[in-house]
């Protein structure tokens, strides 16, 4: 199957149900979105959320996909930088156990770590501290660790730095890998927008975003922003929440919905769409199955609390993608 690479912040996630939004508006965070913040700042919110309820997690956007797709069978590594502590011998060893290549480069400063804060609503905000996760150098991304890849999948959130994104474009193209972006985010999209429409229009191959994103990319409402972010043959995909996703590559448009599911915390839910997404493209599967295998890992995924499926769901979850691929 062919192997795809994602590269993004490895962090490790802290989920905290949240009593109400009063906390968001207390720290500045704006609900829903993910916010960067300092070591002091993600102390003081970490002190003021975490409970014995709380989970502790690998995590990073492009991580929570590559986790998933490593569970559900897909050929995949992982390029990051970690921290020489506990939390990144927890990211690395997390990885590993799963089949997963990894390419960790270290930091002497510590790991990276996400405050995900879960609204009543199941609405999840982030504060991120991205310690050693944001220390990833342009020279360290050479074309040969592109080799024996067909993706590479680049988490948005590490748009803010130019150097580095182009850095991997041009080592990808060079490998003859064909390159994946996630837009994240609705304010990381307003933050890099000039940047991310070059970035798009010269390298890019796999376009994910939600309606939001979108939006800010664009300007348009879904509908259109889909035919505008697939110009140039490229792969565009528009999630548009209980409404579900559209895909579009060509003339070929595919509308999926969503499944059925009791929502408890949408933090990964993204993460695992795209995970899914990637499952069926490797096994050459058409742009509707890949979106309805999306939609069932996705669907799964925000059930539970966290960005990650419990391992012993895993097998119950394939049993039903084979029902979807016949």
């Amino acid at each position: 199957m062919p192997a795809v690479l994602g590269m993004g912040n490895a962090l490790v996630d802290v989920i905290s149900v949240l009593e109400s939004d009063t906390l968001l508006e207390n720290f500045g965070l704006p609900r829903g979105s993910m916010t960067l913040v300092d070591a002091n700042q993600s102390k003081i919110i970490f002190d003021a959320t975490y409970s014995e309820n709380s989970e502790l997690a690998t995590g990073g956007s492009v991580a929570n996909s590559i986790r998933a797709l490593a569970n559900l069978g897909g050929n995949a590594g992982y390029m990051g930088k970690i921290g020489r502590d506990e939390l990144g011998d927890l990211f690395r060893n997390d990885f590993e156990k799963r089949g997963v290549k990894t390419h960790l480069f270290q930091s002497e400063n510590a790991t990276g770590r996400v405050m995900g804060l879960v609204s009543p609503d199941s609405e999840r905000t982030m504060a991120t501290y991205l310690g050693a996760a944001a220390e990833m150098l342009p020279g360290e991304v050479t074309e040969e660790l592109f080799q024996g890849y067909q993706y590479v999948y680049i988490e948005g959130y590490l748009v803010f730095n130019h150097d580095l994104i182009k850095a991997c474009a041009v080592a990808a193209k060079k490998a003859g890998v064909k390159i994946a972006v996630d837009l994240s985010s609705f304010n990381v999209v307003d933050a890099n927008l000039d940047f991310l429409k070059d970035l798009i229009r010269d390298y890019v191959d796999i376009v994910f975003a939600n309606e939001e994103e979108a939006k800010s990319y664009t300007g348009l409402d879904p509908e259109a922003a889909l035919h505008e972010i697939a110009k140039g043959n490229k792969i565009a995909v528009v999630k548009v929440g209980k409404d579900g996703s559209m895909i579009k590559q060509g003339d070929t448009v595919a509308r999926v919905g969503v499944i059925p599911a009791k929502a408890l915390d949408t933090t990964g839910a993204g993460d695992a769409y795209a995970a899914g997404f990637f499952y069926g493209l490797t096994k050459g599967y058409d742009l509707e199955k890949c979106g309805m295998i999306a939609a069932l890992v996705s669907g799964k995924v925000v059930e539970v609390m966290g960005p990650n499926l419990p391992d012993e769901q895993w097998p119950e979850l394939l049993a039903e993608i084979e029902k979807i691929v016949g």
